[in-house]
């Protein structure tokens, strides 16, 4: 989910990394000093999202801008179903990839599916992972699993770069599969560095800290995969390990600590985007069942770089990237949502005419949103498009440019996510 990763890159490039390649000295620099919780004995329990039983609730009552901005809080005690504070998520690192190394910035430990220590990783070396025979080898131990495990506050390698928590390998049919186990917590220090910008107004990066936790509880809870809970790209939200942490990350999520929207009793669907292109969209017009909280509302995105874009297409580039009707010559949207996205477009040619989705145009041009419109030229055809991504909950420029006025964390979660409440996990 979130922002293009691109459009933070220049700022992301200066900040100060973990390795990047793992390094190959026996005695290498070890990460910066990271706080880490052990809780491989004492995973929590998956039947819901929050062990919660009576405690206060904030309603949001929305927030205006352009005049004096002001959010009611309303408290309740509710009970929400059971987990416990401290959150065991499970990260899906690697699928089905052949080896991969292994490590510790300390010393780490191997142990067996069955929590036995068979072995010990020296600090800063790094072993390969493979799968074979239905087990897992690490250097000369191996089992039908396979945990690594860095002691103290060490950070764990996998693969090309630094993690918090531990790894689990499980062997697959295509290959081997690592599986960060890490408090969620510290998991959200690198989430919000790698979908926001760590530069940001704190108040922005809090937001987006809370409706991060949220969507990860809410993913954790519905997730029917028996090995992990969420995966690193933005088919769910990026996270990249300490490479995306900064300072301002791990104090947006420590001053939000716990907290999560909710709405009815349960964890929200906190959907976010980078960019709505002026206006957010409800939730049914882009995807399928509405969602009281998830409305569209007012965007105040207009300082993104994302908000306006424009690209071209010559007619046989445009011709062969969407096919089936020879040489293009029109393109009109058939369907649209109430704020403009494109949900069904009729494309003709010189061949015939067909019908295709928004999605699949986005998909096939490589477009930022489904906010565009298609216009023919002499030599080609125009794409003019606003937003970066599906437009649903918050927009994360528009969090900032809240934030830049002045709004609060909790006033942003109220304005995109109509309806809903803030509860503390664990109270």
């Amino acid at each position: 989910m979130g922002m293009n990763n691109a459009i933070a890159s220049s700022y992301m490039k200066s900040l100060n990394k973990c390795y990047t390649s793992f390094p190959p000295s026996p005695s290498p620099p070890v990460p910066p000093s990271i706080i880490r919780s052990k809780h491989l004995n004492s995973i929590s329990s998956r039947s819901g999202v929050a062990r919660i039983y009576g405690f206060c609730c904030a309603v949001f009552q929305g927030v205006s801008i352009g005049r004096t901005a002001a959010l009611t809080l309303f408290w309740a005690a509710i009970a929400i179903a059971p987990v416990s504070a401290a959150v065991d998520l499970r990260v899906s690192v690697k699928q089905g990839v052949n080896g991969l190394a292994v490590g510790g910035s300390t010393a780490a430990k191997v142990r067996d599916e069955t929590g036995q220590q068979v072995g010990t990783i020296p600090a800063g070396d790094a072993y390969t992972a493979r799968s074979g025979g239905g087990n897992v080898r690490v250097g000369n131990w191996q089992g039908r699993q396979l945990w690594v495990e860095p002691e103290g506050q060490g950070a764990v390698w996998i693969g090309d770069r630094w993690y918090r928590g531990d790894v689990r390998l499980v062997p697959q049919s295509g290959g081997l599969a690592a599986i960060n186990h890490v408090d969620l917590e510290e998991y959200l220090y690198s989430v919000v560095g790698a979908e926001a910008i760590a530069s940001w107004p704190l108040e922005a990066l809090k937001a987006q800290a809370v409706a991060a936790r949220s969507y990860a509880l809410y993913k954790r809870a519905e997730s029917p995969n028996d090995l992990y809970d969420v995966g690193t790209t933005t088919a769910t939200q990026v996270y990249k390990g300490l490479e995306s942490e900064a300072s301002s990350t791990v104090q947006a999520v420590r001053e939000t600590a716990g907290e999560v929207v909710v709405y009815g009793g349960q964890v929200a669907l906190t959907a976010y985007h980078s960019s709505s292109g002026g206006h957010t969209e409800n939730v049914e017009d882009v995807w399928s069942s509405p969602l009281p909280y998830l409305r569209g509302v007012p965007d105040y995105d207009q300082n993104a770089p994302v908000y306006q874009w424009s690209l071209f297409f010559s007619t046989a580039d445009l011709s062969r990237r969407l096919g089936g009707v020879g040489t293009i010559r029109q393109m009109t949207p058939e369907r649209t949502t109430p704020r403009g996205r494109v949900v069904a477009m009729a494309v003709v040619g010189d061949g015939g005419t067909t019908r295709v989705t928004g999605a699949q145009v986005q998909r096939a041009l490589g477009l930022r949103s489904r906010l565009f419109s298609v216009t023919a030229t002499g030599s080609g055809f125009q794409v003019q498009g606003r937003g970066f991504g599906h437009g649903v909950g918050m927009s994360q420029w528009g969090a900032k440019a809240m934030a830049d006025r002045g709004l609060s964390y909790r006033q942003i979660l109220g304005h995109y996510y109509q309806n809903a409440g803030l509860s503390r996990l664990g109270e």
